[in-house]
């Protein structure tokens, strides 16, 4: 067993322990553990910073995206922000708070957030050799839009009532629910989701409903992965009842429709009346029908005259 006397050589031995255990937890490069969310058009802080604090300013901080080429968003270098070699996507919407940095704070802000911006983030310091890796989840959504699928005409003479609900624009896709007024799941078929061009969602679901005592619907929109939902409302007294207008509109519509059926139906009748040819059982003169069939002809085609 070895036992040191002299006071000030121990001071020294706690003080290099000391640095030592300071570098080694100053090496860390912490960012968020979960997903950083956004929406498109919003402004969003991609977190990360040096634990403990330290003053980062004459650092330099490297933001890049491994997916893309060049794959430099941001860099930090002695002062002023470095914007050679960096993607044009990027260009004026990242920066860094220079006022946090001489306390470890090496967060970037990227402004106005597209979809194209959705997917990891390295944020990484050359000095320390260190980095952290930071999910981007990007989202956009819409308020969903319910109608009643049948002219307001018959909304007093049916039982049950069929409604749907669209939702255009969002990403990721999402899910459609129908809920009546105490919150309860309604059963309706499997929504229908359609995926355009610009790579936004657009879901739909009809569902028939009888008219209960309540007669109030929701329609709810959600995607769990950027933690959204968006719904609406819809009253069957309110927005699927009738006024004395529609009422006439719906009354002369079957009117019309009825006129012209009967119309049809007659004049077809007509035509096959008098296009009928009564053969003879016994003693047929073929010669002589082929001429009455010619004058017959002759009478019902347009611009055509009687052969003498």
């Amino acid at each position: 067993m070895i036992y040191i006397c002299d006071p000030s050589l121990l001071v020294l031995i706690a003080r290099n322990i000391k640095q030592t255990h300071s570098f080694a937890v100053e090496s860390q490069v912490i960012g968020p553990p979960q997903p950083v969310l956004s929406l498109v058009g919003d402004d969003v802080i991609l977190p990360c910073h040096l634990e403990p604090a330290m003053d980062a300013v004459a650092m330099t901080v490297e933001w890049t995206r491994p997916d893309l080429k060049p794959r430099f968003i941001h860099v930090w270098r002695d002062g002023p922000d470095r914007l050679i070699d960096h993607h044009q996507s990027y260009k004026r919407r990242t920066s860094l708070f220079v006022d946090k940095l001489r306390k470890g704070d090496v967060s970037l802000k990227l402004s106005n957030v597209r979809l194209s911006d959705e997917g990891k983030y390295r944020c990484y310091i050359p000095s320390l050799d260190k980095e952290a890796i930071i999910d981007l989840v990007v989202g956009k959504l819409t308020y969903p839009h319910c109608v009643c699928v049948f002219f307001s005409f018959f909304f007093f003479f049916s039982s049950g009532v069929v409604l749907e609900c669209e939702s255009k624009g969002w990403y990721p896709e999402p899910e459609l629910f129908w809920l009546d007024a105490e919150g309860k799941l309604l059963s309706a078929g499997a929504p229908e989701t359609v995926r355009g061009p610009d790579g936004l969602y657009t879901v739909s679901s009809r569902v028939t409903v009888e008219k209960s005592h309540s007669n109030s619907f929701t329609c709810r929109v959600q995607q769990s992965k950027i933690q959204q939902t968006r719904e609406t409302q819809l009253h069957l007294h309110a927005d699927c009842s009738c006024s004395a207008e529609h009422i006439v509109i719906g009354f002369a519509v079957v009117f019309l429709c009825v006129c012209v059926t009967f119309f049809v139906y007659k004049w077809r009748q007509n035509k096959l009346g008098k296009s009928q040819i009564y053969f003879p059982s016994k003693g047929c003169d073929v010669n002589l029908l082929s001429q009455l069939f010619d004058v017959y002809i002759d009478m019902w085609t347009p611009g055509h005259k009687l052969r003498s």
